[in-house]
């Protein structure tokens, strides 16, 4: 069961996020982190994993060192060390998109089994939305993007490749049927 550890991350990451929407879409930021968090629930996760998937993407997005060292201080070392695994920078200005991707994809290989778990819920997540709104906007969709088509379509590829090096495993498996879905979706568009 979940305790009040989760509630307070909960309101925490509402807090942190409450002025963020969905690239393109307008959708409040936290829908995508209660997806995550109900995701990583689904296969297994427990309370510090479920935690962290609330927290993912928050010193990223939210606020960085600052974030990081709040973050330690409410949920501690094990919540902190997940979500410094999910993190592609957390630096101002961020990296360059492609050298972000693949220093993210490079670490999937050493990750930890709770990272792993955390980032693969969050990718099914946004592969999932991806496949949804590609279904809508057809082909527009892409400009929601950094990495434009050719490279979100890679970059979804290329983590389904790293996290099965790691182990076939139901989300991972999941997360592959979705990629494929949205690359034979979108082929007949080239």
């Amino acid at each position: 069961m979940l305790s009040e550890r989760f509630t307070a991350a909960l309101k925490y990451a509402t807090q942190l996020h409450q002025q963020q929407v969905r690239k393109g879409s307008g959708v409040p930021y936290i829908a995508h982190l209660l997806g995550a968090a109900s995701i990583a629930l689904e296969y297994g996760a427990n309370e510090d994993e479920a935690i962290a998937a609330l927290l993912h993407d928050a010193i990223e997005d939210q606020g960085g060192a600052a974030t990081r060292t709040e973050i330690r201080r409410r949920f501690g070392e094990n919540v902190t060390a997940i979500v410094d695994g999910c993190t592609d920078a957390d630096t101002i200005p961020k990296p360059p998109w492609r050298q972000r991707k693949e220093t993210y994809i490079a670490h999937i290989a050493t990750a930890s089994p709770s990272v792993l778990l955390v980032s693969a819920a969050d990718k099914l997540y946004n592969a999932q939305s991806i496949l949804k709104d590609y279904r809508l906007l057809g082909e527009t969709l892409w400009q929601r993007f950094q990495g434009g088509r050719e490279g979100t379509l890679w970059y979804y590829r290329a983590l389904v490749d790293a996290f099965s090096n790691r182990g076939s495993t139901p989300l991972v498996a999941e997360l592959a049927r979705v990629v494929t879905e949205i690359e034979l979706l979108t082929s007949n568009k080239k």
